[in-house]
């Protein structure tokens, strides 16, 4: 590799590397229990959580997109989140909003932005989601709507 061409590479990637590094600062300003990952399987940074009662998961950054994938949060918590975020009927769920959803299995794909949003509502009261492809902005909206919804629900 010529000189030039990798002194601009060696550029990109450490300005990529501070946009991760950002990224990964803001998701955990505004979910608190994500914590640093030894070892992820998306070949970029992971943060991972797990808080009984509340669930887990992970929020992954790469260079082909953003994931959140979360399981066993409490519905109401999430549906107090999504509702804040995009409004009730935003996926279809009516009128009530994803707080009062049956259990089943709710996808979306927003041909705007090419984001994946897929719910999966059990009959114990929980949601098991992952949304793929968004923007870290994005991201650190829902997740500080999910924080702030799970909080209201903890004891004092």
């Amino acid at each position: 590799m010529e000189a030039h061409v990798k002194e601009a590479f060696d550029s990109w990637y450490g300005a990529w590397r501070l946009h991760q590094e950002s990224a990964q600062e803001a998701f955990t300003a505004a979910f608190s229990a994500l914590t640093p990952a030894d070892k992820c399987q998306c070949h970029g940074p992971t943060l991972r959580w797990v808080t009984p009662g509340e669930g887990g998961g992970e929020v992954c950054l790469d260079d082909h997109g953003r994931t959140i994938e979360f399981e066993k949060v409490p519905k109401a918590a999430v549906g107090t989140a999504m509702t804040e975020c995009w409004g009730a009927d935003w996926f279809d769920e009516g009128p009530g909003g994803f707080s009062e959803v049956e259990p089943g299995q709710y996808f979306y794909e927003d041909e705007q932005t090419y984001a994946e949003y897929h719910f999966d509502v059990s009959a114990d009261g929980t949601v098991t989601f992952g949304i793929a492809y968004v923007k870290v902005e994005d991201i650190v909206t829902i997740l500080d709507a999910l924080e702030r919804a799970l909080a209201v629900q903890r004891p004092d």
